[in-house]
């Protein structure tokens, strides 16, 4: 008999059961796919404040003398010369430039720099880190030290900050975190998030995180799970790890060029995208709404005017806010531009959609 995986469950586990949240399984993690409802949640999101669970991520640190440059040898984006209290969005690539993951890089100091990771990819990525890092510099998983709550809405800022006895909050800007006291729990707290609105992202110890889950949830922020997560993200035009990138995939292919600077020096996948761009993309990931009646789902193929398979969704709903469904998927380059007519097999059915700019929604 097959032996039965035990899952992992975050420090804030009992309050999401006795929330009586519908737990699922997720990264081989148990966590709360929602509350009161998907809709009610992602509502809370885009018009006060909701609060997730996000301590399943993965934190990797790396320190020692040194420690910025040596991060900026495994990712895209440039890190070293940032200041220290700033982050960066990033991708972690295979020498193929693809992504072994995409991570948020924090310069704590000039010694110590703190990856947040996707948890179904920690182990893949402290191999990694730890195969390329240098000799001098030490690699650690810190995940199980930390939990993490993410604070997100319009009224994010103000909920976070009125619970912060040391500092103001308000002025701090997107990608700067400070360390300080939130509800009297020290926690890191970073103006970052996955939802496409303002709001905090907060590192704290697991000894610390039920008594901040219970006075952010005290002073009315919503408890949101999985589900309002996705769909918050898809959204604001947010990729998903093992959706939309993947070790197959390029930051060039997914639109992420952004992230990526050939011009800071070498880094690991740096010649691939250098060729890679030189030659031009031959894919590229897109949004499309549907103009025809239907939801997209993740893996139903792409067709072009003639019926041709030429992609497939690699995330796909009914947007909550916008009321249409909307997708993302790669199509030929050709096929890229924000008005072009595409359809999607939906169980058989060619329906018509098009080509769109994201992110879908801006706040």
């Amino acid at each position: 008999m097959a032996e039965t995986k035990e899952m992992r469950r975050t420090p804030l586990h009992g309050r999401h059961l006795s929330a009586r949240a519908r737990m699922v399984e997720f990264a081989d993690h148990e966590l709360p796919a929602h509350y009161s409802g998907v809709m009610d949640e992602h509502a809370a999101v885009r018009e006060r404040v909701g609060v997730f669970d996000v301590s399943h991520m993965g934190e990797i640190a790396l320190e020692g003398k040194g420690a910025p440059e040596a991060a900026d040898l495994l990712v895209s984006n440039r890190l070293a010369s940032l200041e220290n209290g700033r982050a960066c969005y990033t991708g972690v690539l295979t020498e193929q430039g693809t992504f072994v993951d995409d991570v948020i890089a924090y310069r704590i100091n000039d010694e110590r720099v703190l990856l947040c990771v996707n948890a179904v990819n920690r182990e893949k990525v402290l191999a990694h880190v730890k195969a390329n890092a240098p000799g001098s510099i030490e690699v650690r998983d810190e995940s199980d030290d930390w939990a993490q709550v993410a604070v997100q809405g319009p009224g994010a800022v103000a909920l976070v900050d009125n619970l912060a006895s040391e500092t103001t909050l308000t002025s701090l800007k997107r990608f700067r975190f400070t360390e300080t006291k939130v509800a009297g729990a020290t926690a890191m707290v970073a103006r970052t998030g996955y939802t496409g609105e303002d709001g905090f992202e907060l590192f704290c110890s697991s000894d610390d995180a039920t008594s901040l889950w219970d006075a952010i949830t005290e002073v009315g922020a919503i408890p949101c799970g999985l589900g309002a997560r996705d769909t918050l993200r898809l959204e604001a035009g947010l990729a998903l790890y093992g959706n939309d990138i993947d070790e197959e995939h390029s930051p060039l292919e997914a639109g992420m060029g952004w992230t990526v600077k050939l011009d800071k020096g070498d880094f690991i996948g740096r010649d691939a995208l250098v060729r890679q761009k030189e030659g031009g993309v031959a894919r590229r990931l897109v949004g499309f709404e549907l103009i025809a009646r239907g939801v997209p789902r993740n893996g139903m193929a792409i067709l072009d005017e003639s019926g041709r398979t030429v992609g497939k969704v690699t995330s796909g709903t009914m947007s909550p806010t916008l009321k249409k469904p909307i997708g993302m998927a790669y199509v030929p380059s050709s096929l890229s531009e924000p008005g072009t007519p595409i359809r999607v097999d939906i169980r058989g059915r060619p329906a018509e959609a098009k080509v769109v700019a994201m992110p879908f929604y801006k706040r």
